[in-house]
Order: structure tokens, then sequence, then C-alpha cells
């Protein structure tokens, strides 16, 4: 080791030369600012920015290590100081670190000196620091923790431990290595990979967040799989303390008092936007309560999931359909619908497909069957949703069977495709047949611009500009839009195109098709219908409803009267069930009851049911009211405890209603012959 080296690192942390920088953490879901994690960076007054790499592992050699430690902690906190006190911090510590105990001393000191909340402090230890150091690192992070200091484990997935550290040690956080996050885009196994992580963490309550975020499309994909926090150039490089108050002013404007972007109430009611498991859940509700056949069958043709109504027109239970293919659960039609089911999965999509045969019911039905390819967040197909409607019934009458042949008229009109071709500038040179048959317009009248006459004004205003704009970059087109048919009424269509190029790169020509898409439009349709149905319910039940996540405790709805009984419209989803300060229970007798006491937590930690309980509630008002307050545990078609669900009804204001009763009945005296007189 160079001794002029270490003098001048010395020197230069006592002078100030290192300094710490800021790079931001932002919350996905909302986009506000989580706050910031601190790097070190020396500005050497000849040599210019000295790589961290090389004076830090300086400074753990030469035991000087504290020293810059303790000058960068105090900067940094004291930077943070009279930023919002919702901002967090973030620090890394080495391998030689975790074996030092006077890690939390020196921590704890810093922050006394600049009166900095440890509660806003997260130390990030990396996986490698901890290979063969699990217990000297269980001790200093449990003093840590002590302190109110939140752990998270940097880099995860790069180690050889990693389960194994995340059980021994008292993580809080996840942080998801760059590596995976910046080729999500290119590969799917680091797609994978990173859903595997996020799903670990939310498993198991720990925040999520994703490094190296350097992309809108690469913030979205994580925001879709559920991960909480992004760090990466696309929010900001790491940045100085100088300019750490105008960033934090920029973003002020939106964020709120404490750093969140509440939903009102009305939208927090019932969020299709949840984490994946939430989502899983409501989705399968919906499904449920659907009125046609719904499933989604994967790559090699098993299906993942089905919905009540198809179970029954298969003759079998959900369950008998999970994890088998279609040939086997419905022989009969399997062979003509393979051929489509293909086509399908090599991104075709068909709407209205008529097939018949024996079932195992031993009658002969009719079925009506719509596939959409799915595709997952990078655009790779992983298998068909299907939509299936059974018309036999319709096909017993003379008018239902008028209808199946306009049906049938217009399936064979609409398939297959209709096949088109535009020059460089957009202009139709060629459709096929079927445009003629499906609109009256002849070949001469769609060329050039002419076919925009057949689409709906509003549809045609709407997909222009993504026309123009594919024109113009040469990128795919992919939009929907209304036609008006022969007889006048509106078909939901989605037109597909790609650019041919000459060996020069030039767009020269665009070849395009378009799907008839009508039948998975109604059926979303009455899926949303159904889902509106279901929220209606749920906010028209007299007695107030709160659902939880097991085993977080995260809040995922609750209705308007329980959001009225408890006086917690401000209270937004995601909040756990341990961190809603503004809970405060009293048993009968008065006496406070702990967390673990409170009847849906309860529920969620021995998975059963508690019963009515006559409990007193402290309302943020200030006024306390008697509760009668009862839980249940939610569960999937395995068993497995997924939520609970909590009742609340109001046992003061029953009271009042039913005296106000009383004193009506009381003041109603029946009238007499004599008095009628």
């Amino acid at each position: 080791m160079n001794p002029d080296y270490v003098a001048d690192l010395r020197r230069g942390i006592a002078s100030g030369e290192v300094r710490p920088y800021f790079q931001p953490l932002v919350e996905l879901r909302t986009g506000q600012l989580s706050g910031f994690e601190v790097l070190a960076r020396w500005k050497h007054p000849l040599r210019g920015m000295v790589p961290p790499d090389e004076f830090i592992q300086v400074a753990e050699d030469s035991a000087c290590l504290g020293q810059l430690t303790t000058s960068v902690l105090l900067q940094a906190f004291a930077a943070m100081q009279p930023l919002s006190e919702h901002l967090r911090l973030s620090i890394n510590v080495s391998a030689v670190q975790l074996r030092d105990h006077a890690l939390q001393r020196l921590i704890a000191l810093a922050a006394e000196q600049t009166r900095f909340g440890l509660e806003r402090l997260t130390v990030e230890i990396t996986e490698s620091a901890l290979v063969g150091n699990v217990e000297h690192a269980r001790s200093v992070t449990e003093e840590l923790k002590a302190r109110g200091v939140r752990l998270a484990l940097d880099d995860f997935g790069t180690g050889y431990s990693s389960l194994r550290h995340l059980h021994a040690l008292p993580f809080d956080e996840i942080k998801v290595d760059q590596s995976f996050v910046q080729t999500m885009q290119m590969r799917r196994e680091s797609r994978k990979i990173v859903a595997a992580i996020v799903g670990l963490g939310q498993s198991l309550g720990l925040q999520t967040a994703a490094e190296g975020v350097e992309s809108q499309a690469q913030a979205d994909m994580l925001q879709w799989l559920g991960c909480d926090l992004g760090q990466g150039w696309l929010y900001g490089r790491p940045m100085p303390v100088g300019k750490l108050a105008e960033y934090v002013q920029d973003a002020k404007p939106s964020i709120t008092g404490d750093g969140r972007q509440l939903p009102a109430p009305e939208e927090a009611a019932f969020p299709l936007e949840a984490l994946p498991s939430q989502r899983l859940s409501q989705l399968q509700a919906i499904y449920d309560g659907a009125p046609v056949g719904l499933c989604f069958v994967d790559r090699n043709m098993r299906y993942v999931s089905v919905n009540k109504r198809l179970a029954e027109m298969n003759h079998a239970p959900i369950v008998a359909h999970l994890g088998r293919t279609v040939e086997e659960m419905i022989p009969n039609f399997y062979p003509q619908l393979e051929p489509f089911l293909r086509r399908a999965l090599q991104g075709e999509a068909f709407s209205g497909l008529e097939v018949q045969a024996d079932t195992r019911d031993g009658k002969m039905h009719i079925r009506s069957t719509s596939y959409q390819p799915t595709r997952d967040e990078g655009g790779e197909i992983v298998g068909v949703s299907v939509a299936v409607l059974d018309v036999t019934e319709r096909e017993t009458t003379q008018e239902a069977l008028k209808e199946s042949e306009d049906h049938h008229r217009f399936a064979v009109a609409l398939n297959p495709h209709v096949y088109w071709t535009a020059d460089e500038h957009g202009a139709v040179l060629e459709a096929g047949p079927r445009w003629t048959e499906l609109t009256g317009m002849s070949a001469d009248e769609a060329r050039g611009w002419g076919w925009a006459a057949a689409l709906h004004p509003d549809d045609l205003q709407r997909i222009t500009p993504e026309w123009e704009s594919s024109l113009s970059s040469g990128s795919p087109l992919d939009v929907e839009y209304r036609i008006r048919l022969v007889d006048g009424s509106w078909r939901w269509m989605r037109a597909r195109a790609t650019a041919r190029r000459n060996q020069q790169g030039r767009v020269f020509r665009w070849y395009g098709v378009l799907d008839d898409i009508q039948e998975h439009k109604e059926a979303m349709e009455r899926v949303h219908r159904s889902q509106t149905l279901l929220e209606g319910v749920i906010q028209s039940v007299p007695v107030g409803m709160v659902v939880v996540e097991a085993p977080s405790g995260r809040l995922v709805m609750r209705n308007a009267q329980a959001a009225s009984i408890l006086d917690c419209y401000h209270i937004p989803d995601g909040l756990r069930l341990g961190q809603a300060e503004w809970l405060c229970f009293y048993d009968a007798q008065g006496k406070q009851l702990q967390r673990d006491q409170y009847p849906l937590q309860r529920t969620i930690n021995s998975g059963e049911p508690c019963e009515d309980q006559s409990l007193q509630y402290l309302r943020p008002d200030g006024r306390v009211i008697w509760l009668t307050v009862s839980a249940r545990p939610l569960r999937d078609a395995a068993g497995q405890m997924i939520g609970a669900v909590a009742t609340l009804r109001d046992v003061d204001q029953e009271m009042c209603a039913a005296r106000r009763l009383q004193g009506q009945a009381e003041h109603t005296v029946p009238m007499t012959k004599s008095a009628a007189v």
C-alpha cells in the first residue's frame, strides 16, 4: 500500500474533498420522490474525480474507513435535515464494517450531531458482504434495527445464499440488481428473474427496489410486475449537495404532504391496479360472474385458469381442467379447434368460430369461440385467452336459426382476414375482397384514403395521428376502430401493419391485416358490467367492510360505510395494518388492545374466524364509539389464505336509529271516532 496515497486520502477526508452524492429513489406506482442513496465521491485537486472503487478499497485496507464514513454521513445527514421528513436516505456498508460493532455507534453519533432521525435511514448490505459473515452481521444488524434503521439486501440474485440471508437477517427491503433490470426488454430470462424477486418480496412482506432504471419502458415493466421503488438515470444521476434542494423543489408539485399521491375515496373502493396477487383474486371473482365461458391456455394448450361458466359447459369441475390439455377435456371439439389455437399462438386473433360436437352429456352442442393471443410484459406470446358462447338453444327455434345464419354469413365474410397494402405515404393500394363484402365499398373506392369513409368519425380522428406516426417512424401499426357494415351497423376491427424496406432501409410498402374483434369487445364489456355490478354490491352492503392481504396486512379495499365509521377516507390502499397509527381500539372494560389483538390481525395470524366482538373505537376526530367487529379469512381455490375481511357495525348509530323509530311510534296516536267528530 502506498503511504503517500493513504496520507493524501486522509488529508482529502479532513479537508472535505470526499463528499456525498445523492441518487434519487422514486415510487414507481405514484411517480413520487421517496428519497436518495448516498454515494461517496472524491474530487482531488490535481487528479480530478477519483473512482470510488479505488479510494474505498484503500480506506478499508488502511483503517481510515471509519473516518471516511463519519465524514460522509455528517455531510449527508446535514444536507437532508432541511428537506421534507418523508424523504429517506440509503447508505451502503462494506464487509469490513459489518464485522465492527462500532458501526451502529458511529451512525448514531452522526445522526445525533445533525439531528437526523434514524427512522429515515436504510442501510444497504450486499450479498457478498454476508458470505462467511452471517453471525457477525446478525449482531450488528440487530443493533441497527433496535435504533429504528431499516435494512436492505443489495444486488439480490447475484450471490450464492440469498434465501438463507433473507431468513437469517431482519431485512425490510430487497434491491434487484441492475444487471437484470437493464436486460429485461431483451431477455425473457431476466424478466422472469425480476418477476420472481418481486413476487418473493411481496410474499415476505418486504419492499422491493430496482437499480439501473434507464428508460420509461423499464419503469413501466417494473410497475406492472409490482415493484415498489426505482433508481437509475431515468430519474437522475448522482448529484452533489448543492443541487439537492433544487431537485427536491422541482419534484414538489407532484408530492403531497406525506410524499404520496393519494387516490380519491371513490377511486380507491375497488382497485384493479393492485399487486399481482390481489389482481389475481379480483379477476377470478370477475371471471366467475361473467355470463360467457372464459379461460386461459398456455403455449402447451393446457388450461391455466377457467371460470365457472366454461366448467359447466364442459361438464367438469374447475379443478379438473387445471394442468390438463384442451384435447383431454373436450376431445370431440378439439380437432376443429386445434388449427385455430395453433395460429392464435402465432399471433392471430379469431372471433365467432362456430363448432359443434357431442359433449359429455350425450347431446349435440354448438359453440361460438373467440381466441385472442396474450403477451407478457415483453411482448412475447405466453398463451391464448378464450371466450366461449354455447348457442345450442338459440339454434332450436326458427328465429334463432335466422340469427345463426346471419352470424355465419358475417363470420364467413370476416374469415379469412381482410388483407391490404399501402405505399410509403399510407395510400391504400389494394384491399381484399372481404372489405367490399363488409362495407359495400368497391376496390376503387377503398384505394388511397377512400377507405376512411367507412370508419366511425370518432375513431378516424383518434387513429389518424397513430397512422401518421407509424408512417413517419416506420414502426408497426396496431389500432382498433369501428367500420360501418352494409346493413348500417358498426363493427369493431383491429388493424395491424408492418413496413417493408428496401436495401437502403427506406420504407417502400406497408402490408396489413384487418381482424374482427367484435366478439372480444362484447365479451370484455360483459366482464366490465360484471365488475361494475360486483363493486355496486360491495358498496351497497349496510355494514362496513375492510379487506386486507395476508400475510402482509396490506389494505386492499374498504367500502364507503367502513370509511365513514373509521373516518379513514384519507388512508391510501396498500397501507399495512401495522402502519395504521390512527387505529385505536379498546375492549369492553376500556383497556387498549395491542395490534395483534385486533380481530382482523388475529384472523391473519391464526387463519381462524373471529366472531362478533364489542369494542370501543377512538376515531381520528376524537369521538369514541361502540363497534361490533368480526373477521373471516379469505382463501383461494387451493385453500391457501390470501387475505381477510372484517365487518364493522356502529352500535351507537344503530341504537340512535332504533330510538328515533321508537319515538316516532310513541308520537303516532290512533284517531278515535270521537276525536274525528
